[in-house]
């Protein structure tokens, strides 16, 4: 089993708080790292997908109260939203009889959803933890694994498969499966096929500046219901909308966000890509690996404000993590090969923003300076900064 970077954050949480919410994307792992937490401790599971589940649950305050001992596992509990409702009132009872942490850990697959049909209900008494697919610090250092993880992407199945043509199709089902049953589930009712159409579309676009005009032409339909198709990609933890740094530098600003298809094994699929070779000989290559580092960096940073900075005079970079008191502001520009340079662009933002530490992540593995006090470094040693 792969140790994944969410376990501390979960177990942290559930030593803190009476209700934990871990968020992610459908067959990320949120299961196995919830069941696997259940079996050491007094836990009872219930999957509410399953007939059998919501069964158990026709009085939940007496099945609640039966159980009131153990840890109760709740997965996919957008089934069962009323629940939340109940859940406030078996906390606040088992808070007046003295305990006050660890009695449900909920999983879900759509966030915004999630955050607030509980953020209403249950404020101060839950805490939320985010799991993303498998990062670059949860594998092996191997440059292999490391690009089999960049090709395949971070869906356990995907690419833990045995084959690349394996996980190709294991993602073509992932796929089907959003958007024939989960996305008319958690949204308003979209036309499978616009939505893959668009979700191809952005992988096209990956890293780029949002175009809903542009977008909306290709699919022949008006440019807010692109927006909110995107918006719904976004709830569903697939996709990442990247916002502008809004910083008061005296210069004209990018406004639009950026938009990243947050897997990069996803991205690979969308465009029918099964190899390093494929992928390689892509023009999303760049971009590709540009979405890969931004969330394995953004999965090792928790609680950092993201965003990238771009003028129209040419200042640019990537990634700006705003990461509190302690670390400040970092400045990244991700390039892709060998031979890390500055480029002007990030020289620009550099004396725009004046950040407290800038790199340059690149394919390699060691770190030096590159020009004064810019930084070239591998991605994972950048991520474990970030995570330390």
């Amino acid at each position: 089993m792969i140790d994944r970077q969410a376990e501390t954050a979960l177990r942290e949480a559930l030593g803190r708080q009476a209700a934990v919410a871990l968020i992610g994307p459908r067959q990320v792992g949120k299961t196995t790292l919830a069941q696997k937490i259940g079996e050491e401790t007094s836990s009872v599971y219930l999957d509410l997908e399953a007939p059998e589940g919501l069964a158990k649950l026709q009085a939940p305050e007496l099945f609640f109260e039966q159980f009131s001992d153990k840890l109760i596992i709740l997965d996919e509990i957008h089934r069962a939203p009323e629940l939340f409702k109940i859940l406030r009132g078996v906390i606040d009872r088992a808070r007046r009889k003295g305990r006050r942490t660890g009695l449900f850990l909920i999983l879900g697959s759509a966030s915004i959803d999630l955050l607030r049909q509980s953020g209403e209900t249950l404020a101060g008494r839950i805490a939320y933890v985010d799991m993303t697919p498998i990062s670059a610090l949860e594998v092996g250092d191997d440059r292999k694994e490391q690009d089999r993880l960049w090709v395949r992407g971070g869906f356990p199945d995907s690419f833990l498969a045995a084959t690349d043509a394996d996980s190709l199709a294991l993602r073509h089902d992932f796929i089907r499966t959003y958007l024939e049953r989960d996305v008319p589930r958690f949204g308003p009712r979209v036309p499978a096929e616009t939505l893959r159409r668009l979700w191809t579309m952005l992988a096209h676009n990956q890293g780029q500046l949002i175009n809903a005009s542009k977008l909306a032409a290709g699919l022949e339909v008006s440019s807010p219901t692109v927006t909110r198709y995107i918006d719904l990609l976004v709830d569903l933890l697939l996709v990442r909308r990247l916002e502008p740094l809004h910083a008061n530098v005296g210069k004209r600003l990018v406004k639009s966000p950026k938009v990243y298809v947050r897997d990069s094994g996803i991205v690979h699929a969308l465009l029918g890509l099964e190899s390093l070779e494929d992928v390689l000989g892509h023009p999303v290559a760049g971009h590709s690996w540009e979405g890969f580092v931004i969330e394995t960096l953004l999965a090792s940073a928790r609680g950092a404000l993201s965003s990238f900075y771009r003028t129209a005079a040419g200042a640019e970079v990537d990634l700006v993590l705003d990461l509190g008191a302690k670390k400040g502001r970092w400045c990244i520009e991700i390039k892709r090969g060998m031979t890390p340079k500055p480029s002007k662009g990030l020289i620009a933002a550099k004396t725009d923003l004046k950040p407290d530490q800038t790199f340059i992540v690149y394919s390699g593995d060691e770190s030096y300076p590159v020009a004064g006090d810019i930084e070239a470094i591998g991605l994972r040693k950048l991520a474990s900064r970030l995570a330390a």
